[in-house]
């Protein structure tokens, strides 16, 4: 399997959310990883739930899931179809390690989230925008010290703010005793922020699908950054590749999307996911920007270093030249190649007296006095 670089500058890390864009069946989730793997996901995220946990039998859809599953059903017949068992699990990790990809899943209930922790080890938690006022999801999470990837969606920056204070106090008192100010006072400690910062990865996040542009708010990912201090990254919900693309441009550490085998299949998910040949295309683009961020410091790059003296220009003569005579604007100007004095010390030169004769275009020397 890959190693997860998360939280350094080599690369940034891609999930291919397959979700629940399976629709049930396992066929269909194969080929969802195969599809992640070819198109070069560092992960590929299915979702872990119980339907009998995660929603009351009458709840009613999103606006959204009605636009695309219809309202004939509630919320709970929706994803009970959805459901994948322990067995479904194993195959589906089996077959990411077959294919050199990460499996990651979210889960949405204590017993989910001991399936992906305890019973298949998973080295990493990513945890949904929706469970970020699960206190008691949050910090079973971090008792079990795994690193986490938490979604904002839907928050202020004081939601998150409780959410990191129930993570650091999870992480540093396995079995502490719970409550609002033992959270507080741990995500104030040295010991929070520093256990914060290695192991929380925040994803900004806007909960619509699919989401409007001016909904998406990058720059948030400045502010969540400045803060907390921690790694921010990007979970994408709009159509299409371009915001993520940005979101790599402007630093996420990991880039989160949907992805489908056609988006006019039945379920609630794929109208706001890419088809296998965009996902491609994003992930190709992703890595690309990233590569091109490069360094910080503003110098030559070796690429353009040969290009120096063909397109900068030097002082030279613009007429014959005789010794003796003073240069003046009448009889120097300024041409390429870059190999004589530069234009800078045009103004130094003029006034002064040629030490030697020079055709027209010669290079003016430096022993002009």
């Amino acid at each position: 399997m890959k190693s997860i670089p998360i939280n350094n500058n080599e690369s940034i890390y891609i999930i291919a959310e397959a979700g629940v864009n399976h629709n049930g069946d396992m066929n269909i989730a194969r080929q969802l990883i195969d599809i992640a793997a070819e198109a070069g996901a560092d992960a590929v995220k299915f979702q872990t739930f119980r339907a009998e946990a995660l929603v009351i039998r009458n709840a009613p859809k999103a606006e959204y899931q009605k636009v695309t599953t219809g309202d004939e059903e509630s919320q709970y017949g929706m994803i009970k179809k959805l459901e994948l068992d322990e067995d479904k699990h194993r195959e589906l990790i089996h077959y990411c390690e077959e294919k050199n990809i990460h499996f990651l899943s979210t889960p949405f209930d204590d017993k989910s989230l001991d399936l992906l922790t305890k019973t298949f080890d998973l080295p990493r938690i990513k945890l949904p925008s929706g469970e970020i006022t699960n206190a008691p999801l949050l910090l079973r999470a971090a008792q079990t010290g795994k690193p986490v990837i938490l979604s904002t969606g839907m928050s202020t920056l004081e939601d998150i703010e409780t959410a990191l204070g129930v993570l650091a106090f999870g992480y540093l008192f396995s079995d502490g005793e719970p409550s609002r100010d033992a959270f507080n006072c741990a995500y104030k400690s040295n010991a929070g922020r520093k256990v914060l910062k290695s192991r929380v990865v925040l994803l900004h996040c806007t909960t619509a699908y699919p989401t409007p542009l001016e909904d998406v708010h990058l720059q948030a990912m400045d502010s969540m950054y400045e803060k907390f201090g921690l790694p921010v990254g990007y979970s994408d919900h709009t159509l299409g590749i371009a915001v993520p693309i940005a979101a790599a441009a402007r630093g996420a550490v990991v880039i989160e999307k949907h992805f489908t085998l056609k988006r006019d299949m039945p379920g609630p998910d794929h109208h706001a996911s890419l088809e296998p040949g965009e996902l491609k295309i994003m992930i190709q683009a992703i890595r690309q920007t990233k590569l091109a961020l490069g360094l910080p410091q503003k110098c030559p790059a070796p690429s353009e270093i040969g290009n120096v003296n063909v397109v900068r220009k030097s002082i030279v003569a613009g007429r014959p030249i005789r010794k003796g005579e003073i240069f003046s604007p009448e009889n120097i100007v300024l041409k390429r190649p870059g190999t004589g004095i530069a234009p800078v010390h045009y103004w130094e030169l003029l006034g002064k007296i040629s030490s030697e004769d020079y055709s027209k275009d010669d290079l003016i020397k430096n022993d002009a006095t």
